[in-house]
């Protein structure tokens, strides 16, 4: 399987489930790994027939700006389940890291790997 990375992704959102923490965006460091076929990309040269990575960059921006929800694992999930919806993507791993959540620690987050039958078991 192929593979369309995108790593560090930097964002601010609102996420905690403490009172101080949902006062002010918070940063978040994202790296996404989406398997994918890139035969038919790579033939045609065309943006089109690729998973578009900076649609894709912003796509996680947007859900993580309007989500702002308690905990990571539900940002993480949301973001996976709106990935698979809107690309072709037969994979995802995803890892979500909240610097500074821990005093004393560099990061702390979460880290999940799905695949698109995930969904069809589990589903919405």
């Amino acid at each position: 399987m192929d593979k369309v990375f995108i790593r560090g992704l930097e964002l601010e959102t609102i996420i905690g489930v403490h009172g101080w923490e949902r006062q002010l965006p918070r940063p978040l460091v994202l790296s996404l790994e989406m398997g994918v076929d890139t035969r038919d990309a790579a033939a045609s040269d065309q943006v089109r027939d690729a998973v578009d990575y900076d649609a894709v960059t912003q796509a996680v921006r947007k859900i993580a700006a309007t989500l702002q929800p308690a905990l990571l694992e539900t940002l993480a999930e949301k973001i996976a389940r709106a990935l698979f919806d809107a690309y072709p993507i037969a994979s995802l791993k995803l890892a979500i890291d909240k610097p500074g959540a821990v005093a004393g620690v560099k990061s702390v987050g979460v880290e999940i790997d799905r695949r698109r039958e995930d969904y069809a078991v589990c589903g919405r």
